[in-house]
């Protein structure tokens, strides 16, 4: 065979074998656009038109795909992907699923081993230990788009990233709401960080997983082994730590946070709420949580909307008008999530039901997946939706009075905006409702909450309110 057109022949072969597994429309429709590129020992690169084309491939034939380049080339086959964008920007290589992604150092671990059962982290004695970082590539700051509403948390990520464990950021607090790309940020950071220090063994966790491992490592009689694992670490990233409730696990996690910020080692955390605001944690973690710097992310503004679907456009390889992208721009204002998913609809709906892109059909799939949430809701609309139908004016909301019904309208203003504003923490309510503190805006919510459970008046009232601001009457 001759060796420069090895890579085709064997991508021929793969598209023979795949044609005769799935029907001919489909092959037609995902696999005859896909060019072969290149071969590199065991590593075949293929040329696809667009990333959603990757992503939509390897979401439905990842096991065909699997299946049949080990066939083709033997049981070390790898995929990369070779995406190329519409305007003259270099090409971007993917790699395909679980290739190529930052690895960790073996670390030696002691391990006790009292009642012969194996640990969940290592096996007993010395050992050498393969710690998965489980940093996801596609999360690094090149593929983040800053603006105001996270340049502080960017510029921190960077920041520690430069001499992880010896900056005052340590750790590093990053809060706000959902889709705001807290885990993008802390991942970022792990990524570069990886990049400059390769030695360092960089670990990302949940705090849900942190709180079930310590769970099934004190079951097992693994407890020892479970802090010594942890206790391994150089960079560790707590993703949702506001999930990590419990005494046993918190104070676990106490005496790790001790040992790794004693020693130098970086920490990461993410939280849908600041320091202040989380409940149910132990005093002495929240001072700690409070050691280095909290960063806030906010919903990003329409500059930075726009800018992060021109990025997405060019790394889909797709071609879409600038009126498009304005439009999604100026509906969509939640969150980078949200923005994200809706683009990805619209590339998916024009591609598969070969239509163009238009302005037109982003208001259909908009009205669709985002209905009436996106109206600007903030803390000024729900005072005054309040204030309305209390028939109270502001001054009177927002003044000491203790009487029951201006106390139970500044609770429900209090409610409303914790639920329907939450890029906005307990203190900036509590602020601006009169200069609360946020304990008194905690008691206010769960006031609310309980009167709701048993009254059947005061429920409707908290309704009809909510109604009002989340689809408010055309005029």
């Amino acid at each position: 065979m001759n060796g420069e057109n090895r890579h085709i022949a064997i991508w021929n072969n793969c598209l023979q074998i795949i044609g005769n597994n799935i029907d001919p429309q489909r092959f037609d429709m995902w696999f005859r656009p896909i060019k072969p590129v290149s071969i590199e020992g065991s590593t075949l690169t293929v040329e696809v038109p667009s990333d959603f084309f990757r992503e939509y491939l390897e979401g439905s034939f990842l096991d065909l795909l699997k299946a049949t380049l080990k066939r083709a080339i033997g049981a070390d086959a790898k995929l990369c992907y070779l995406v190329r964008p519409v305007r003259s920007e270099q090409p971007m290589l993917l790699s395909a699923s679980e290739v190529n992604t930052p690895v960790n150092r073996p670390v030696s671990i002691q391990t006790y081993n009292p009642g012969g059962s194996i640990s969940p982290f290592s096996i007993p004695g010395v050992q050498k230990v393969d710690i998965n970082p489980r940093l996801n590539p596609a999360y690094c700051f090149a593929n983040l788009i800053e603006g105001e509403c996270n340049r502080m948390g960017v510029t921190a990520g960077k920041s520690i990233s430069m001499a992880p464990g010896k900056t005052p950021f340590n750790p590093l607090f990053i809060f706000g709401g959902p889709g705001l790309g807290k885990t993008h940020v802390a991942q970022a950071a792990g990524i570069e960080i990886k990049e400059r220090f390769p030695e360092l063994v960089v670990l990302y966790v949940t705090g849900n997983e942190f709180k079930t491992q310590y769970m099934d490592a004190w079951k097992g009689n693994k407890f020892v082994d479970f802090l010594s694992f942890y206790m391994r670490i150089d960079v560790l990233i707590v993703d949702d730590i506001q999930d990590l409730l419990g005494q046993g696990s918190q104070n676990a996690f106490f005496n790790i946070f001790n040992h790794l910020h004693l020693n130098g080692k970086q920490l990461i955390f993410t939280s849908d709420r600041a320091p202040v605001d989380l409940q149910n944690f132990e005093e002495r973690l929240l001072s700690r949580f409070k050691w280095g710097l909290s960063v806030e992310l906010t919903r990003p503004d329409y500059a930075t909307r726009l800018s992060m679907l021109k990025a997405r456009a060019l790394r889909e390889g797709v071609s879409v008008s600038e009126d498009v992208l304005s439009f999604l721009a100026a509906h969509i204002k939640t969150n980078f999530r949200e923005l994200e998913g809706t683009f990805t609809s619209l590339v998916a709906y024009a591609s598969l039901g070969h239509k163009e892109i238009t302005v037109s059909l982003a208001e259909s799939l908009v009205g669709k997946i985002v209905g009436e949430q996106q109206s600007d809701i903030s803390i000024d609309t729900i005072v005054r939706t309040v204030c309305e139908y209390f028939n109270i004016t502001r001054d009177m909301l927002l003044s000491p009075s203790r009487k029951r019904q201006i106390v139970q309208a500044r609770q429900i203003a209090m409610y409303e905006c914790r639920n329907l504003v939450p890029s906005c923490s307990l203190s900036t309510i509590g602020a601006e409702l009169g200069g609360k503190d946020h304990a008194t805006v905690l008691h206010a919510c769960t006031t609310v909450q309980n009167l709701m459970s048993t009254d059947r008046a005061f429920r409707q009232y908290v309704n009809d309110i909510e109604g009002m601001i989340v689809v408010p009457v055309e005029a």
